[in-house]
């Protein structure tokens, strides 16, 4: 069925804001990072598997792609980002794992350079130069307008890059390789990651904390956002559903401030307008380019 020009867009813009509010959440129950990773893991990964069951019509078929190059590609990558974005939300700025995360554009314009052939302009790499400056500045600005190094916001800016590469590898597979069950594979790459947040842990420290909070992020915002923003991947470019991923990087960090006080410093605040600004005036300039493309006569 054919679908609307601006439905990847429409999709991907709102899993991008039910995401939003995630990292609040995660700041209200709590918990520690591994401890955040079991809950969030089993949980989206348990709604995912039981809505694959009850809607997929060729389960048997799923499962052998599962077992290719490109579907294991996508439980690692689920893995990896589950994994990670908790314990960097866990321990460091909200922030700064969010401005690092911002970077999900260059790298999957660099994964579709490697995946699809797409090729990797100059403009890419100075971008890429730019970012890392401002990420640079998030994670060495300090309180009360010193610039000093922060091992936490070090480790959050790690964490963080880390989400943007495997989102990104994430968003690009689907899009080259749409017969891929996205919620079995994505189901499954949380659900072990669940599992090794439990064992890490500790069954008894699983219940400490608000378990209330990590809940909705579970069964709600998660399965949702991450579902919706995959979907998104097969009807838009990756580029796109990356750009409306910077959402989150704004919005993220202005729930935390207003519900817990945490509030990011200046020079946070800097390295995140240059990262927001300058992977904005990038995707701005390759869309235009490819629309130049697109209304130029073949010869």
């Amino acid at each position: 069925m054919t679908r609307h020009p601006l439905f990847g867009l429409a999709l991907a813009t709102f899993g991008a804001l039910m995401l939003t509010p995630d990292a609040l959440l995660m700041r209200w129950s709590g918990m520690v990072g591994y401890q955040m990773v079991g809950w969030r893991g089993l949980l989206m990964g348990g709604m995912f598997l039981v809505f694959w069951g009850l809607t997929s019509k060729h389960r048997m078929r799923d499962l052998g792609i599962l077992g290719s190059g490109y579907g294991l590609g996508i439980v690692i990558c689920q893995y990896v980002n589950a994994t990670l974005f908790s314990l960097g939300i866990a321990n460091a700025p909200v922030a700064v794992v969010l401005f690092a995360v911002a970077t999900v554009p260059v790298f999957a314009a660099i994964f579709a350079r490697l995946i699809i052939g797409e090729p990797t302009r100059a403009a890419t790499w100075v971008t890429i130069a730019v970012v890392m400056s401002g990420i640079a500045l998030a994670v060495f600005g300090g309180g009360h307008g010193d610039v000093t190094l922060d091992r936490a916001a070090l480790w959050g800016a790690l964490a963080g890059l880390g989400v943007a590469m495997v989102l990104a590898l994430n968003f690009v597979i689907l899009r080259a390789q749409p017969h891929v069950p996205i919620l079995l594979a994505m189901g499954l790459g949380a659900v072990l990651a669940g599992a090794t947040g439990v064992m890490v842990t500790g069954p008894a420290a699983m219940m400490q904390g608000e378990i209330w909070a990590i809940a909705i992020c579970g069964l709600a915002i998660l399965p949702v956002s991450f579902f919706s923003l995959s979907l998104a991947s097969r009807y838009t470019h990756a580029s796109n559903v990356s750009l409306l991923l910077l959402l989150e990087t704004v919005l993220g960090p202005l729930w935390v401030w207003f519900g817990t006080g945490e509030a990011p410093t200046g020079m946070m605040l800097m390295g995140g307008a240059i990262v927001v600004a300058s992977l904005a005036v990038y995707l701005w300039l390759t869309g235009k380019r490819a629309a130049r493309h697109a209304l130029s006569p073949v010869s």
